[in-house]
């Protein structure tokens, strides 16, 4: 199987602190990983230095064949990071939004109204202002710009929050929809129960180190496949994320 992020003693640093102390992580085309933990273990770190936002202090990382100690802006040209924050502009439209993003890969007019009607974006709302969406919305808007990006690794924290429940049936089957067409996808949620059916593999973040876990989370990884061991340190980068072209 292909390699999409392979982590091997990463540390990461923000200010003075190494939010990641060590952390192994590797993660193969197709899969859909779930990682779990307290606040403050290192999920959200975790996912924005795959996502090439934060710089890689020691020990060795690529992300889709690029390097992230000397090549993170080709990172993030092929990783779709949806944060806490939405990255929305509230000015614009929502087909103006994902136009916009679709824009920085080239997606056509078809594959930005497309994901509209993927996200239910598409008829009245699409012509609403941002500004004016609620919480749900806002995050539906958000998910279709990642889709009209074909982002082939998707980062996401937290992505059912402010969803309703046919919201979060939605993003699943977007998920799934985009392994299939060849992603990968990384979830950092504490939505276990949804989250965990939803992922091919689980990792515990906790007390610095991740685990294998029991659950039912992991119920379609590969016979004998193990989790890595991914150390971590004791907070999550304060900052939120948008999502990035």
């Amino acid at each position: 199987m292909e390699q999409v992020i392979e982590l091997v003693e990463a540390v990461a640093v923000l200010g003075r602190f190494p939010a990641l102390a060590g952390a192994n992580l590797t993660v193969e085309r197709g899969e859909i990983i779930l990682l779990r933990g307290a606040n403050g273990a290192g999920k959200t770190t975790l996912l924005r230095l795959c996502a090439g936002l934060i710089g890689l202090e020691r020990g060795s990382g690529t992300v889709l064949g690029c390097d992230l100690a000397t090549n993170r802006a080709a990172v993030r040209a092929k990783v779709g990071l949806l944060g806490h924050t939405n990255g929305l502009y509230g000015d614009l439209t929502v087909r103006e939004n994902i136009r916009f993003w679709g824009a920085t890969v080239g997606a056509s007019g078809d594959e930005v109204e497309s994901s509209m009607s993927r996200l239910g974006l598409d008829g009245r709302l699409a012509t609403v202002k941002v500004s004016r969406l609620s919480a749900g919305q806002k995050r539906r808007t958000a998910l279709a710009c990642l889709v009209a990006r074909r982002a082939e690794l998707w980062l996401l924290d937290e992505p059912h929050a402010g969803l309703d429940s046919a919201g979060r049936d939605e993003l699943d089957a977007t998920l799934r929809a985009a392994v299939a067409a060849g992603a990968t996808v990384v979830v950092a949620s504490h939505e276990l129960e949804r989250a965990g059916n939803l992922a091919t593999r689980v990792i515990e973040i906790t007390g610095g180190l991740a685990q294998r876990p029991t659950d039912r989370g992991a119920g379609r990884r590969a016979p004998g496949r193990r989790d890595e061991p991914t150390r971590t340190g004791e907070a999550d980068d304060a900052q939120r994320s948008p999502v990035e072209p």
